[in-house]
């Protein structure tokens, strides 16, 4: 399972960091609409565009979205400690596989919810920008199946760990010797 896991690993990696770069794009594109509403309210110099709420509003759902999908890559999204944390690898990863349990039941909403909210958006357009709706729709499909990606490398680290990988041990959330 490690050479496995190595692989997997790494794809997942180049995704995050891939995703990272487009949530970052995307916020400074959000900039521009914005400054464009605040300068055209403020002030006469630019007229009021009615398409930068809209267009902002697009970018703030998908930054959002990735958002916490770079959340859940990371281990830092809808978890709360409430116990401390195990000083044995194997019960950090029985701890693991509860939370990407109840992470899948929450993942598998967005999966499904996604693929019709994406269908109901595919022939719809917005009436200011003129985008199809899909694109925006779609950010949730996407945004699960993503989530489950990341999922599945959390639970497959976490079984690893079980089956005694002590190589896997350090890319367990809790793990003190992990830089984060």
């Amino acid at each position: 399972m490690g050479t496995f896991l190595t692989v997997v690993r790494f794809v997942l990696n180049g995704y995050f960091k891939l995703l990272k770069v487009v949530v970052s794009v995307l916020m400074g594109l959000m900039i521009v609409p914005v400054t464009l509403q605040i300068l055209s309210r403020y002030t006469g110099i630019i007229p009021r565009y009615i398409w930068t709420e809209e267009a902002a509003r697009f970018c703030f759902i998908w930054i959002i979205l990735l958002g916490a999908t770079i959340a859940v890559k990371e281990g830092t999204h809808f978890e709360v400690d409430v116990l401390p944390t195990p000083e044995d690898p194997k019960k950090v990863a029985i701890l693991r596989l509860v939370v990407c349990a109840f992470m899948l039941l929450f993942t598998m909403v967005f999966v499904l919810n996604g693929w019709a909210y994406a269908i109901f958006g595919y022939n719809q357009t917005s009436e200011l920008t003129g985008i199809s709706m899909v694109f925006i729709h779609g950010a949730y499909l996407l945004a699960g199946i993503s989530w489950l990606l990341f999922l599945c490398e959390h639970t497959l680290t976490a079984v690893s760990v079980l089956l005694g990988n002590t190589e896997a041990v350090k890319h367990l959330k809790g793990d003190p010797n992990v830089a984060r």
